[in-house]
């Protein structure tokens, strides 16, 4: 009967937990309550050698040890309940002792929790003070099994996800500072698209190796293809990572003359697939993109998590990317590993999204050639990305649906930056457009105009530069950009890495601006 009073107590205590979401402290009150109880019911029974006074259980009583068969077999199933009892106690002294280490094992998350519950208390009467009272939202409680205390506590990450960003999202468009600061507790998963390489093992080594906190980067494999051994080394990492597969691997109906880009319709699909999972059903709100072929560098993670403030508050951009499409040794200033750019052509490679955009571009996603689709001024829209000096990212990929196309020629010679750079602590506010694009014309146009002959070797020209070289047309641009040494490839009239039709980059030793006439108002679409 004590017992069961006891356990039910327990359980009244477990349901406070469940609903008050305090589990450290009413963990803490269980088992001091508990024990206490255990102590009053032991006192509260008489001793075994005294059931009372004149009882006879004690030699020299009132009556004899062995007075009747009745009191030895009283006696006997006394001792057998209290020898029960004491089990019992140790069983249930070694759950709490489990309990007490899962919660204390838990601790960090709702110390997290309970911050995060805090500053929602701050910013509500905030809003009470500017407009009518609105019912705060609530965190989640933490769902815990029925079934037993044994079973590990959950917590379900994409609530309080949803819940911390949008604090996060409201304080920064409150404070206009918020744009120069970090968020310090955006969870920034990394999507990696995976297919047939068991090279991923590489990509996923270094992003584990450099990743500051599984909590706050969860990294997200999804596989498509259905390769068995690529399967298993992603599987080999077990509670590292979260490995999702693409249930579709039929072949895609095109038409004839696109049978060979087959591999361009899947990768598409998969791409769709595995972003509406990132979502829609992990409920994330922002995600970086890589593939299986990329390695990233030491200061990844500060570096998307630095610039996610940016992307979020200024409509003017779109994607934040990892990567130069002319960040090839010799072609950027080793120097400047901190040095950021926007850029009008999506460079992909290593690139943040926010769910907004991708609400915004997955009705109407391609069946095929989703990278060039994304550069089509219909989904660009006059939107920019942030591209660093030298890339967060280099591929090692040269196999692949491409064929190798650029891999020899430019992507095998992007250099990779070493040098960890705390962007987290830096003012990056000049990123902003109405800001860039001033400091950004009065650099480029001020330079002095010089013919590319004048850069070559032998050339004449003196000074560390910067200078700026002018194209006019499609082909002048081409072959500018072939003498030199950068792509010369243009997507809705684009050039790689150009803003406002600029490019910049490094020719010996010097800043060069391949730059449009000064006046430049658009991009024209014929030109690609």
């Amino acid at each position: 009967m004590a017992l069961s009073s006891l356990r039910s107590l327990v359980w009244c205590h477990w349901t406070m937990v469940r609903k008050k979401g305090s589990l450290i402290l009413c963990g803490a009150f269980l088992f001091v309550a508990w024990n206490a109880l255990l102590l009053l019911f032991l006192w509260g029974r008489p001793p075994i050698g005294r059931l009372g006074e004149g009882g006879g259980a004690e030699p020299g009583a009132g009556e004899e040890w062995g007075g009747g068969k009745a009191k030895v077999g009283g006696a006997k199933e006394l001792a057998g309940e209290v020898i029960r009892l004491a089990e019992e106690v140790e069983s249930e002294l070694e759950t709490q002792k489990k309990l007490l280490k899962q919660i204390q094992s838990h601790r960090e998350l709702w110390e997290q929790r309970k911050e995060l519950g805090k500053r929602e208390s701050e910013d509500t009467k905030d809003e009470k003070n500017t407009e009518e009272p609105k019912k705060p939202q609530q965190i989640p409680a933490i769902p815990v099994s029925h079934k037993t205390v044994d079973e590990v506590l959950m917590v379900t990450p994409p609530q309080l996800v949803m819940k911390e960003q949008e604090r996060e999202v409201k304080k920064m468009a409150e404070n206009e500072e918020g744009r120069t600061k970090p968020s310090p507790q955006i969870i920034i998963p990394i999507l990696v698209i995976a297919c047939d390489r068991v090279t991923v093992k590489r990509s996923l080594d270094k992003l584990i190796q450099y990743r500051p906190s599984a909590e706050l980067y969860p990294i997200i494999v999804s596989q498509d293809c259905g390769h068995a051994d690529t399967a298993r080394v992603i599987g080999s990492y077990g509670s590292q990572i979260t490995h999702i597969s693409q249930p579709d691997l039929a072949d895609i109906p095109v038409r004839p003359d696109h049978r060979k880009f087959q591999g361009y319709y899947k990768i598409a699909r998969h791409y769709r697939w595995a972003l509406n999972q990132v979502f829609n059903v992990f409920a994330y709100s922002t995600v970086v993109i890589v593939e299986d072929d990329l390695e990233v560098a030491p200061d990844f993670f500060e570096y998307f998590r630095a610039l996610y403030p940016i992307l979020r508050l200024d409509p003017t951009l779109w994607c934040i990317s990892a990567w130069n499409d002319n960040g090839r040794d010799g072609l950027v200033d080793p120097g400047k590993a901190d040095l950021l750019y926007r850029t009008d052509f999506f460079p992909g490679l290593g690139w943040m999204l926010l769910k907004e955009v991708w609400a915004e571009l997955e009705p109407k996603w391609p069946k095929a050639f989703w990278d060039d689709w994304m550069r089509h001024p219909e989904q660009r829209k006059d939107r920019s990305c942030i591209r660093p000096e030298i890339s967060r990212t280099i591929t090692f990929g040269r196999k692949g649906v491409s064929l190798g196309q650029f891999f020899d020629q430019y992507l095998r010679y992007i250099k990779l930056n070493t040098e960890f750079v705390p962007f987290t602590k830096a003012d990056l506010s000049y990123l902003v457009r109405e800001k860039y694009d001033e400091t950004f014309e009065k650099e480029v146009y001020s330079a002095p105009l010089v013919k590319v002959e004048e850069l070559q070797q032998g050339g004449s020209l003196k000074g560390s530069g910067p200078f700026r070289v002018q194209y006019s047309s499609r082909d002048s641009f081409k072959v500018l950009a072939r003498n030199l040494r950068v792509m010369d490839d243009l997507k809705s009239g684009v050039p790689r890495a150009g803003y406002r039709g600029v490019v910049s980059f490094i020719s010996r030793g010097r800043r060069i601006y391949l730059a449009p006439p000064e006046g430049w108002t658009k991009y024209d679409t014929s030109w690609s």
